[in-house]
């Protein structure tokens, strides 16, 4: 069996750590490991830094809320701050156990990879689950990987849903970066098409010889959440795939839009649908 093809590389390791950040996290896992309030010089001597360092890390992790200090027994413990960032991680996570029936029908039924895309912010989304076909030649992409909001078909979906008008996303789109770009006013024209017809495709404008067909999962606001995908050979999704392809995206999108934000109850789809 031929290897996988892969279409993009994981993210790169950053040159220069941030030393302050890495220091606070080690704080944080210290008390996340031991499981009880401790005093800076017990803090700073498990963790090897400087007791000053250590209680200025301290400080801000409780301004920050995520640490709490008992000024009594002059202790730190973990705070419930972390509660807050650690939801939406949990989130996250909920959502690609509830996608993984979705992603493994339609990688088996249309022989294509299925991919689950999570909305990181304003500007970018991260695959944070991925299903592939049996086929010996297939597209592979590596979890975690992040992409610019707008890009390839996903992000004709984002942009759809977004709420921008023209001028300000001929703005977005200036950043943008593709293999084979297309003009704004075809860019522009296929996101007015994907907020039409529920689902957009690129066809090798992102990266050359690949397909893409995605749709986009919106909370009870109408803003985009998530992203469904679909990545294929552009030799082998022609017309009539793309679009029994896009139609199978968009139902599952729509249904699982209903089901985040309450409008249904259970599951969008059967598993095996």
């Amino acid at each position: 069996m031929a290897d996988p093809v892969a279409i993009a590389a994981a993210p790169p390791v950053p040159d220069k750590r941030v030393g302050a950040l890495s220091a606070g996290l080690a704080v944080l896992r210290y008390l996340t490991r031991t499981g009880t309030r401790a005093g800076v010089s017990r803090i700073a001597r498990d963790v090897q830094l400087n007791p000053s360092t250590c209680f200025n890390l301290l400080r801000t992790l409780v301004y920050e809320n995520l640490v709490t200090f008992d000024p009594q027994t002059k202790t730190y413990g973990l705070g419930l701050g972390l509660i807050e960032l650690a939801k939406g991680a949990l989130d996250q996570a909920s959502h690609a156990r509830f996608m993984r029936p979705h992603l493994d029908a339609i990688a088996i039924r249309h022989q294509v990879t299925a991919t689950l895309w999570q909305r990181a912010g304003n500007d970018r989304v991260v695959l944070v689950d991925r299903a592939e076909s049996d086929a010996a030649m297939r597209v592979h992409m590596p979890i975690g990987q992040r992409l610019p909001m707008y890009v390839a078909a996903l992000g004709r979906c984002m942009a759809a849903h977004s709420g921008l008008g023209k001028s300000a996303l001929r703005e977005a789109f200036r950043f943008l970066r593709w293999e084979n770009p297309p003009s704004f006013e075809q860019y522009w024209k296929s996101v007015q098409a994907a907020r039409t017809c529920g689902f957009a495709v690129d066809a090798g404008h992102y990266v050359r010889g690949a397909t893409t067909v995605s749709a986009v999962v919106l909370d009870r606001d109408g803003l985009p959440i998530m992203a469904l995908s679909a990545v294929g050979f552009e030799a082998r999704l022609t017309g009539a795939k793309i679009a029994l392809l896009g139609a199978d995206l968009r139902e599952r999108a729509s249904a699982v839009s209903g089901a985040v934000s309450g409008a249904m109850s259970g599951a969008a789809l059967p598993q095996g649908a």
